[in-house]
């Protein structure tokens, strides 16, 4: 299997593109028909037979920092609640008290155990039921027999990765990558929001550079490039790159010399909803939800880039995801809720991705592949 570019190619890569006035090309053009945006029984699908059979990444592994530390939120519509153990593993469970199916967890934080606040029953952080009050009034019940039902989670990357059902097909593609998220990182903020818009309409504004100059002309122009990315497809996964000016500088410095922090974008998507954007100073872990064909749940988590628990490098990050956030990241969101709102138009039969768009018909052609 094809490994992502290490950073030296893909530095050699964007230089000759600068030189030769090109871009990466895919070699198809895709045709989505416009119903698999707008259908419930294909929005089904995708959660149950793709969205839950898949290993995701459900938070980065510094978002459970110490023991007890859990992340308690639906994945897939599914109630999920991850948690690092005594024994400093990561185990995720469905978020359901076995007595009367209460979560017993929300959002994020840190405990001793898991307690249902409707009646008291308790979990360890292993997920076995520990104590239920008044336990007289059920006569032969085993304890044993009831813990929290556990989904499978390991951790890679630096990230948290949970399969709720039984996967469709074993994928090692991302073996071919060097990193994604370091020790050194640090988490320094979380936030959801939810979204008017298909959740694939959103997942293809981050994994193509051919609207640059249209729809960010003001904001990440200036530093960048009109449609100049680098694409690696790896597996089911893809990761786009998306250069600043100041890498022609790269071009007097030693091929095995170049280091590329600060001089490009980096955004993975991992299959099949989960987008990870390596930026200047901070790296954001994005989640996208579907709720509905038109409703989206974003969560996203972000981290330094590297810098350990330096106050120097935590003010640079909360600089740069400042002005990520509220310029080209409200451009995107501007732009795909107009399409959203378009989609009822009955104007296109079909969305056309082309030969600029490669990671977008990759992934189109992996989710169909998948449900086949």
């Amino acid at each position: 299997m094809k490994p992502a570019m290490d950073d030296q190619s893909v530095a050699q890569r964007v230089l000759d593109h600068i030189a030769n006035g090109t871009t990466d090309l895919g070699d198809e053009v895709w045709r989505e028909p416009v119903a698999n945006y707008r259908s419930p029984q294909r929005l089904a699908a995708e959660i149950e037979s793709v969205l839950r059979r898949s290993p995701t990444p459900f938070c980065p592994s510094a978002a459970l920092p110490e023991i007890g530390s859990y992340v308690a939120r639906d994945a897939a519509g599914t109630p999920i609640v991850a948690v690092r153990g005594v024994d400093g593993m990561v185990r995720a469970f469905r978020n359901a008290c076995r007595h009367r199916g209460m979560q017993v967890a929300a959002g994020s934080g840190c405990t001793r155990a898991f307690v249902c606040r409707y009646h008291g029953w308790t979990y360890n952080l292993e997920g076995r039921l520990r104590h239920i009050p008044h336990e007289d009034g059920f006569p032969g019940f085993d304890k044993e027999a009831h813990p929290l039902v556990p989904v499978t989670a390991s951790e890679r990357f630096g990230l948290v990765f949970v399969t709720q059902d039984e996967p469709t097909l074993d994928d090692d593609s991302l073996g071919g990558l060097a990193r994604l998220i370091s020790p050194d990182q640090r988490l320094f903020a979380s936030a959801e929001r939810e979204f008017e818009v298909n959740w694939k309409i959103l997942l293809e504004s981050f994994i193509e550079g051919y609207h640059i100059k249209s729809t960010h002309p003001e904001s990440f122009l200036p530093y960048g490039f009109d449609n100049l990315n680098v694409i690696d497809l790896f597996g089911r996964n893809s990761r786009v790159t998306y250069p600043f000016q100041r890498i022609r500088n790269l071009a007097k410095v030693l091929p095995a010399e170049r280091r590329v922090d600060g001089l490009l974008t980096y955004v993975y998507h991992l299959f099949p909803n989960v987008l990870i954007t390596v930026l200047s100073r901070h790296t954001n872990v994005v989640i996208l939800e579907p709720l509905a064909v038109d409703r989206t749940r974003q969560s996203t988590y972000t981290l330094t880039n590297g810098g350990g628990d330096d106050p120097a490098a935590l003010a640079e990050a909360r600089r740069d995801a400042e002005f990520v956030g509220n310029t080209g990241a409200a451009e995107d969101r501007a732009v795909v809720q107009a399409i959203q709102h378009g989609l009822g138009s009955g104007a296109n039969e079909v969305f056309t991705f082309g030969k600029f768009e490669s990671a977008i018909v990759h992934f189109h052609r992996t989710l169909t592949g998948a449900l086949a």
